[in-house]
């Protein structure tokens, strides 16, 4: 899978930076073409003449480098600028990518020619955090990888072991074949959900009481968004309906505002045509107001409000009654009686499948970035580890591909 592909590799100045020189071999031996840029304090970690060598091509740390040809004509049209560099590659790996370059990304800065490619770049980027336990759980850092998520960057999770300070704990880079690993599973799904039309539901739904307060519940919309964002990498054509949330759009993807559970019925009604996969991971309200004030309520001397409620539009039961060619899935959020709940809930909406978490898991539920999940269908019942929403949303379009 890897013969031919062009790999762009940049490194930042970490101790991890020496892990490369192994990534690099393994890549070349599998045939994909290697090159790659430095920061200049990469070069205090690990030499650029090593990774030359083991490369075949030169190595790029300056924005102008002293040589005026970077490769013959008969290869490639690559020339020294930086925007060519994002045009040649098929995918673009930061490893290792520390707190300060990542801020850099984060922030828009090119002050280095490995920061340029990279706001210059056309191809995926692809982020290995790599820095130490304090500096990767600093909110800062926290915001910034968020940020960087959901500007269409993919981020390689770092791992909990042993790190250079000799403290233990999370920001440990992955080892060179897991990257290797990572790398070539990315071209394998770069295209195997071509020609497939996926309709997502994501966030929450408001049922507005008064003017100025309604009810609803805690989902930020991060797992829809991570599925829909996974879907459209492999290759989808994708529509995401989404209810208010502080998510940016993600490029690619046909996004659809809407506020309640009746304008997402609707939403969902007119996108249904000529889909192959309807995932409902959207949190919608289960109830609403009987009769809405459209005024703001006065609180005057009352000590005591009583609101009668009723049913909101059950838009899986739509979906499963009147499923025809497309397959559908569904989430289950419980708290006890995990699996009986979850089954009795797809075979009540007709679902292809289920997928089923709970929020008292630390790790999974509204607001993560990671989740919990066990999918479930008539067949069979699969567990799987914490792992990040995006990562969760591939497992759950990987059921999908599975289905007869």
């Amino acid at each position: 899978m890897l013969k031919g592909k062009k790999i762009l590799i940049g490194i930042s100045g970490g101790i991890a930076a020496y892990k490369i020189c192994t990534l690099v071999r393994l890549l070349v031996k599998q045939g994909a073409e290697v090159r790659i840029i430095m920061t200049p304090s990469a070069v205090n970690f690990v030499s650029p003449v090593t990774l030359s060598v083991l490369s075949g091509n030169e190595v790029f740390i300056n924005m102008f480098p002293e040589s005026p040809d970077l490769c013959n004509a008969e290869k490639t049209e690559l020339k020294t600028w930086h925007v060519n560099f994002g045009l040649w590659a098929d995918v673009f790996l930061i490893a290792p990518a520390t707190a300060n370059t990542i801020a850099k990304i984060s922030a828009g800065i090119a002050d280095n020619f490995l920061l340029a490619s990279v706001l210059a770049s056309k191809c995926p980027v692809i982020i290995s955090p790599s820095m130490d336990d304090d500096m990767y759980k600093n909110h800062v850092t926290t915001f910034n990888i968020d940020k960087l998520k959901f500007s269409g960057y993919k981020i390689i999770e770092p791992e909990y072991g042993e790190l250079a300070s000799g403290l233990v704990g999370e920001g440990r880079m992955p080892e060179p074949e897991k990257l290797f690993g990572y790398l070539k599973e990315f071209f394998d799904k770069k295209s195997d959900l071509s020609g497939k039309k996926i309709l997502i539901t994501a966030g929450p739904t408001v049922e507005f009481i008064d003017k100025v307060r309604f009810v609803s519940n805690p989902s930020t919309g991060k797992m829809g968004f991570e599925i829909a964002r996974a879907a459209k990498d492999r290759g989808a054509e994708v529509t995401l309906i989404s209810g208010p949330v502080m998510l940016n759009d993600i490029a690619g993807v046909k996004r659809i505002n809407v506020t309640s559970a009746d304008e997402m019925l609707k939403s969902v009604k007119l996108n249904l045509r000529n889909k192959d996969l309807i995932v409902m991971a959207a949190a919608v309200e289960d109830f609403r107001p009987v009769k809405k004030v459209n005024t703001k309520i006065k609180k005057e001397d009352k000590n005591r409000f009583v609101f009668e409620f009723e049913k909101t539009p059950d838009i899986l039961y739509f979906l499963g009654k009147n499923k025809k060619r497309y397959k559908l899935a569904g989430f289950a959020l419980e708290t006890e009686n995990l699996l009986e709940n979850a089954k009795k809930k797809l075979k009540e909406k007709n679902l292809d499948f289920i997928v089923l978490n709970n929020p008292d898991i630390h790790g999974a539920g509204f607001g993560t970035n990671t989740n919990v999940i066990t999918i479930i269908d008539t067949k069979s019942t699969k567990s799987y580890p914490l792992m990040s929403k995006y990562d969760a949303g591939n497992e759950i379009l990987n059921k999908f591909l599975s289905l007869k």
